[in-house]
């Protein structure tokens, strides 16, 4: 069985002409953030929907926590955040942690009121979804994703219209996370925050341009910033 979190082989999607993710091979480590590093339309949804299960793959292999996907039985060990929010707006916060909680198994009072914390939403635990702002639907679609422990986070651009303030939160947490040993898979296309994860895949219409940390993706570029170096390896440079 392979060692690793997260592991693909030669995975691809076509949609019709498009091909969104092209001969991917990818390997996540055990309790590091992945970071999926690219603009709008560079196939990485379409990675974590196919890691998810959401998707069947047109070629390729997708292992997730050892099984290859889709498998139900994985999905109760994955919490995964998708790039809209995905929360009932007819349902309190405090009753949408609740319901995903129970979803996943159950969640104690304790757990959904830790998450409220972490979310900073606690003035507003008994306000309807309907009557948040778009950051603060962000914040309560990332406490549900976190509320059964899993053991694989997967977030499709988790700080979209957070403020910078909680958004430096939010990647304390992450960090917390992974000491106590969970994956994180986190797509994104700001270079700041590509900055907090271990390794990254820079990817550009659903190739893979480089693999490795910031500071080696950086030095392999002879470029000061990740933002160059990414152009470097979109314009043909060596990954």
């Amino acid at each position: 069985m392979s060692s690793y979190v997260v592991e693909t082989r030669g995975l691809t999607k076509r949609f019709g002409q498009l091909e969104a993710v092209s001969r991917l091979d990818l390997r996540v480590e055990p309790g590091q953030t992945y970071g999926l590093l690219g603009p709008n339309g560079s196939g990485k949804t379409t990675l974590i929907r196919m890691l998810v299960g959401l998707i069947m793959p047109t070629t390729g292999v997708a292992t997730v926590l050892g099984r290859r996907m889709p498998n139900r039985e994985v999905l109760s060990q994955v919490g995964y955040m998708t790039q809209a929010e995905a929360i009932y707006l007819d349902l309190t916060v405090r009753e949408n942690i609740a319901f995903f909680g129970t979803v996943y198994g159950g969640a104690s009072r304790e757990r959904v009121s830790e998450l409220i914390e972490l979310v900073n939403l606690e003035e507003r635990a008994d306000s309807l979804a309907s009557t948040l702002s778009g950051g603060m639907r962000r914040r309560v679609s990332l406490a549900c994703a976190l509320v059964h422990h899993p053991r694989l986070l997967l977030l499709d651009e988790p700080t979209v219209g957070i403020d910078p303030e909680l958004r430096a939160l939010f990647w304390q947490h992450f960090r917390q996370l992974n000491e106590e040993g969970v994956s994180i898979i986190v797509s994104t296309h700001v270079m700041d925050e590509a900055e907090h994860c271990h390794r990254l895949g820079m990817l550009r219409q659903g190739r893979l341009l480089a693999e490795g940390s910031p500071t080696q993706l950086r030095e392999r570029a002879g470029k000061p910033s990740l933002e160059e170096a990414f152009l470097y390896y979109a314009g043909g440079g060596g990954g």
